[in-house]
């Protein structure tokens, strides 16, 4: 029986339920052979159960008048009916706040109705309503969005999704309010995933916080100790300045060093990651001056300006795919790739066999020459694009990032490039060791009367070698472009510390490259978390400057008769 049931300590049944069963059991009353008394007796008290029952049930469930003081009124009370309306937790709630999102309630004489498609309905009961002619918007300022916001995502703590109910107790965590704490104690008694009934359980010790109970706030500090989140350090960093009560200072100070010590990793990693994205991208820069530099002796002004050609060639394979395939949008990067590469090929190809061939062993003019040739492309990009930078879109399968540590997101795009400019450097390092063309690039470079004896086209290996260093930097603008604006000076901000890892890591010497570019990115990156920007530059500058007097060779010396020479 429901009552019995009931009286034993069970679940308590649901409307009608309750209704077929608690009925015919009072009934059964009368086949008992009781007195009347004690029928009249057992007719009360169940009576009495049932519209307990009945109360709470309906208890948990959007009333008018809630809907009417969320709706209208001062700010204050409008945010404690909200709190007082988030706390039961049921589904009217949740759809009445998703239509006030919407901006889908309007007000028509001390009534609240939920209007869509310029149909009217009730929040509390469902049914259609008449829309009125004098019917009012209502407004809501900043904060009860926000607090509307928030307490969608946190109604998302029953969604079947783990993920959703994941992403729901962080939000709460980041934004404790108390008056949650009923649909929190909620959420813990029915959620069954660990990793989400951790961040439950946080989320609730975030709420009490602030409690007026020094108990609570003591219990709450210590749960909190356990989190490895960012936000829940500045909580506790903002409840330490307002704390009075000298024990709970004490746990605090504890609970904040063991979440430092705990986000430490995650920094670290991340400062690992941004110092290995930023020596990825020097790299690829610098790969297509070792083939120019490192291998041909050809100082060029204009790599840089290459570079920037990619870009730009990246920027209109985009603009031509969002105009005439948009359905293949994500796609256009896969092209994007070898027309830049194509791009800035045929451009430098262009300048070796125009200029720079009638200045080899000439550094001085081949510097002049190529550093003019890099203001005629900025000028004459300026002219078909304009002065201003342009975006160059992520596709969506590079947006988002990689989850790791909570305080510690990998974006996909620098993901991706780290892959590519791996990738790139195998492919280069395949070409000049283990194919003809490299083969003949490296008996040119190495002894070129030589090579010339043995029937090699001199003239049409230094063509083919100074266009693939071009394209290599086409491939780098591409990359480039993904990480931020793409504009005429792309180039120059890179030209100056390409020049150095070629440098540094040994003039013709791909492994010294890498060397170089990843060492130099990750030693700018850890000396700016100490000495700032600026004084990192510097700092590497002066390192840079101090090796190369020591060693002037680089990492990685010459080895062969080009060393001699």
């Amino acid at each position: 029986m429901a009552v019995e049931a009931f009286a034993r300590g069970g679940a308590l049944p649901q409307g009608a339920r309750f209704l077929q069963e608690a009925v015919p059991a009072a009934e059964g009353c009368y086949s008992q052979g009781h007195n009347r008394m004690t029928t009249m007796r057992r007719w009360i008290t169940r009576w009495a159960v049932l519209a307990g029952m009945l109360l709470a049930c309906t208890a948990h469930a959007l009333t008018a008048q809630e809907a009417l003081a969320i709706a209208s009124g001062e700010s204050d009370a409008r945010s404690e009916a909200l709190g007082q309306a988030l706390a039961q937790g049921d589904d009217k709630t949740a759809a009445y706040l998703q239509a006030l999102a919407d901006d889908a309630v309007k007000l028509a004489a001390g009534q609240v109705l939920v209007v869509r498609d310029g149909k009217g309905q009730d929040p509390v009961s469902g049914q259609a309503m008449a829309v009125p002619l004098d019917a009012e918007d209502v407004m809501l300022n900043n904060r009860l969005r926000g607090e509307i916001d928030t307490a969608l995502a946190a109604l998302k703590l029953f969604s079947p999704e783990v993920k959703v109910r994941r992403q729901a107790a962080l939000s709460l965590l980041k934004e404790p309010d108390a008056r949650r704490k009923p649909l929190l104690d909620k959420a813990l008694a029915s959620e069954k995933d660990p990793q989400v009934l951790l961040l439950v359980r946080q989320a609730r010790a975030a709420a009490m916080l602030r409690s007026a109970a020094a108990n609570d706030r003591l219990l709450a500090a210590r749960e909190l100790a356990t989190s490895a989140q960012p936000e829940v350090l500045l909580l506790l960093n903002q409840q330490l300045t307002a704390e009075t009560d000298t024990a709970v200072q004490g746990v605090l100070r504890k609970a904040t060093q063991d979440v430092q010590d705990g986000l430490r990793w995650g920094e670290r990693l991340g400062t690992l990651f941004t110092g290995a994205s930023l020596g990825s991208i020097l790299l690829l820069v610098a790969l297509g001056l070792a083939i120019t530099y490192g291998l041909m002796g050809v100082i060029n002004m204009a790599h840089g300006e290459l570079m920037m050609i990619g870009a730009y060639a990246t920027y209109v394979v985009q603009i031509l795919f969002r105009e005439h395939l948009p359905q293949a949008f994500d796609a256009y990067l896969l092209v994007a790739i070898p027309v830049a590469f194509l791009t800035s090929a045929l451009v430098g190809a262009v300048m070796e066999r125009t200029v720079l061939k009638h200045l080899y062993g000439r550094p001085l003019e081949t510097l002049l020459a190529t550093w003019g040739i890099s203001l005629v492309l900025m000028q004459g990009v300026r002219s078909l694009f304009g002065a201003q930078n342009v975006g160059v879109e992520n596709p969506a399968w590079m947006s988002g990032s990689l989850q790791l540590l909570p305080n510690l997101q990998l974006p996909w795009n620098r993901v991706l490039i780290i892959v590519f400019a791996a990738a790139v450097l195998v492919g280069m390092a395949l070409l000049i060791g283990k194919t003809r063309l490299g083969l003949f690039v490296r008996g040119v470079t190495q002894n070129r009367p030589m090579a010339s004896c043995m029937g090699v086209n001199t003239g049409r290996i230094d063509t083919y070698a100074f266009a693939l260093g071009s394209g290599i930097a086409g491939l780098a603008g591409c990359a480039l472009s993904q990480v931020g604006n793409v504009g005429p000076d792309l180039g120059q901000s890179y030209i100056v510390d390409s020049f150095m890892v070629v440098v540094l890591g040994g003039v013709g010497q791909l492994a010294g490259t890498v060397y170089a570019a990843l060492g130099l990115g990750l030693a700018n990156k850890l000396l700016e978390g100490w000495t700032g920007a600026v004084l990192a530059k510097i700092a590497v500058l002066v390192f840079i400057i101090v090796f190369i007097q020591k060693r002037p060779q680089g990492i990685f010396a010459m080895k062969g008769r080009s060393a001699e020479a």
